[in-house]
Parts: structure tokens; sequence; C-alpha cells
């Protein structure tokens, strides 16, 4: 009950051979992409064989030459949580590091001169918020331009492949938090949203992805074998995985989202919110339930009432199949709206960025049910859906 309680329905891995990652493809039946090349390599924390070795030991120790290294937000190590990273040296190797995030969001022509290859192994979170997917866009056109192939070691989408949710984006609200027409919720893996870009954003670059072996679009990321590695500060889990496609949108209001807390992105608090009276007003949602709780966030990156006791509610998905995060997002802004317009602030701008529009926004705080403003992306969902098929690898 409590496992079924914390990771939804289907939470635990049975398959008798886990998922293959990129990597361990690429080393086993595709090294001739990168045999003999001075290699570029795009990765963090989260690039890991299987067992957890890290991409940089296994292409050395199956002998290949890695001559630079570059790293998304939060950094190489996937432990910084700030606005602007410079570059560095790997303390255990002596490579150079390019940080892409911050003053620099691609790479320059004097770092690609230094590789013949760029190999990009990012475990994305399966929601267009997310910059590591803007960062490989912009290191795919950067190596366009300087002809240099790009070679994408894939990974499981990990809330699964299936299910597409939410606004599409406009592109008059593209920005380094999501550059692509996708949904919030994409049902893509990195090497397929790569796949896209490079055709939809007219890049054009010499795009080679390797899949992961064994992958089932409708798995998610606890099937897989595979271990749990923290894609960034505050993704601690699956579980707020789930949540993030639309709890994200609230980073934009003067709400916390539970940063500076061991279960961010599955919470939304402020010291006026009445956590009980919202939880009523969303009594039924599908897929998840919703309770009152109290946090304490220490030290959060957003700066959000560091120390105060604040009033929560706490999600769980309960039916992955039903649950949909930007209609419960919708909902959300709706009954917050209603209970606590004089206290709710929002970043209109920042909002928009992140739904990929104004229509949600402008929609639910003019008083339109939440429902019908999620059946006004119908269309747009199935519109992408059948250009999505193309770009699919599994």
């Amino acid at each position: 009950m409590a496992v079924a309680a914390l990771l939804g329905s289907g939470a635990v891995c049975t398959r008798p051979v886990p998922v293959r990652p990129g990597i361990e493809v690429l080393l086993t039946d595709s090294l001739a992409l990168v045999r003999g090349r001075r290699i570029g390599l795009l990765t963090n924390q989260t690039g890991v064989d299987g067992a957890g070795r890290d991409d940089l030991s296994r292409l050395r120790g199956a002998g290949l030459t890695v001559t630079a290294l570059f790293s998304p937000e939060h950094g190489f190590r996937g432990v910084l949580d700030v606005e602007n990273i410079g570059p560095g040296v790997d303390s255990a190797t002596g490579l150079p590091v390019f940080s892409l995030y911050g003053s620099v969001l691609e790479p320059t022509p004097d770092m690609l001169a230094r590789v013949d290859v760029v190999v990009v192994d990012l475990q994305d979170i399966g929601a267009r918020t997310y910059t590591y997917v803007s960062t490989a866009l912009r290191t795919l056109r950067a190596a366009g331009r300087a002809g240099v192939p790009v070679v994408v070691l894939d990974r499981p989408d990990p809330i699964g492949g299936t299910l597409v949710q939410g606004p599409v984006l406009d592109t008059a609200f593209a920005s380094f938090v999501g550059m692509l027409p996708v949904p919030l919720r994409h049902g893509m893996t990195l090497g397929e949203l790569l796949r896209f870009g490079n055709d939809v954003l007219a890049i054009h670059g010499a795009l080679s992805v390797v899949p992961a072996a064994g992958w089932r679009r409708d798995e998610w990321f606890d099937a897989t074998g595979l271990p749990w590695v923290r894609p960034s500060p505050n993704m601690p889990s699956l579980e707020s995985a789930a949540h993030y496609p639309g709890l994200v949108l609230f980073e934009a209001t003067n709400l916390s989202v539970g940063r500076g807390t061991p279960i961010a992105f599955q919470i939304l608090a402020a010291p006026w919110l009445d956590a009980r009276g919202v939880a009523a007003e969303l009594a039924g949602a599908p897929g998840v339930t919703i309770t009152d709780t109290v946090v304490v966030p220490r030290a959060p990156s957003d700066g959000k009432y560091d120390g105060v006791r604040l009033p929560a509610l706490r999600f769980v998905v309960t039916d992955r199949a039903t649950y949909d995060p930007v209609r419960l997002a919708a909902h959300l802004l709706a009954a917050v709206e209603r209970l606590h317009g004089d206290s709710l602030r929002l970043d209109a701008l920042g909002f928009d960025r992140r739904a990929g529009t104004d229509r949600l926004r402008t929609a639910i705080l003019a008083g339109a049910p939440p429902d019908s403003v999620a059946a006004g992306w119908r269309d747009e969902l199935a519109r992408f859906a059948a250009v999505r098929r193309q770009y699919l690898l599994y």
C-alpha cells in the first residue's frame, strides 16, 4: 500500500532485463560514431550506465579520447542552483568544463575547435519547461555551424512516452525555459525531441541518436531497472517528476512549490493559503489525492519563505493513466484565485513562458471553467501527436 501510494500504479520493476541506456548501446553496438574522434561530452550526474558508472569513465575506459566537457544548468555534477555558472576544470581528469548556462548558452567556435564530435547524455524530465533540452538544442545548432556532428545517448522519458497533456507552446512565448512547439507534457525522449527540433527549428545539424535499448513507451522510470539519479537539485523523486508539468507553472507566483523541502514539486504552500479549503475545492480530481499539511522551506533556491512554517497542499499520484498534472494546475489556479484573489501574486510573462501561452492564465483569471480551458487544448494536442509520430524511436 505504501509503495502504491508513493509511486502510483505500476510502481515496481519486474522486468527480467533492465533497459540499456544509450551509453551502453554506444559502447557495444555503435562505437563507429565516435571511434578515433576527439569527443566533447555534454552531460551531468545523470549520464551513467545501468550500474551507475559515469559516462566519462566509461568512454575513457573504452580507450576513447575525451577532450572537453560541457555542462547544462546546475553544473557538471548537478549540485549548483545559481543563475550564472562559469567554466572550470574537472578535478578527476584535468579536462576543461565549459558551462552552457548563464552568460554562455552554447559552445563557442573556440570550444568546438577542441572536438570532432559532441556526445550528449542528459536525463530529461518529461516536461517542456526543462532547460536541458534547450541546452542540447543550442549545442546542436552551434555544432552544426561548426560542422561538428552530435550524438545523443538516449534515455527513457521518466513519466512515460504515451500521454501528451497541456497547451502546445505558442512560439511567441518561446524562451530558454522552453524552445519547442510541444505540449507541457510531451511524451518524448531527449533524442526524439532533438530529432523534432532539428527539423522544426531548421537547425539541420548532423544528428545521430543512440536509443535506449528495451524501453517501451508505456513504461515509467521505475519499470526500467535503471538507477534514479536526481536530474536537478529540486527533482528528488519520480513522484516530483509526475507533478512537475503542472506545478512548474506556480514558480511564477508567490506560492512555493516546495523548493528547500524534501518534497519539491509535490506541494503548493504559502503563509496565506487555506490548504484545507483549496483541497475541498479540488475534491475528486482524477488520479491524485490532495491533502493538507505543513512544511518549512530551508534555504530555498527561489527565495520563497525561508524558515517559515507554511500551510501546504500535498499531491500524490494514485492512477498514472488518468492523472493530468496540467489540468490539475488549471483547477488549482482557479481555486486559489477564488479563495485568495487578494493574496495571489503572479508574474504574467514568467507564467506564460512556462505555460507556452497566455490563454491559460487569462482565461482562468477571467473566470473560465478550468475544464473548458483544458478542452481547448484538445485539437492542438491531436495535431501535435500526428506530427510527432515521425520522430518517435520506440
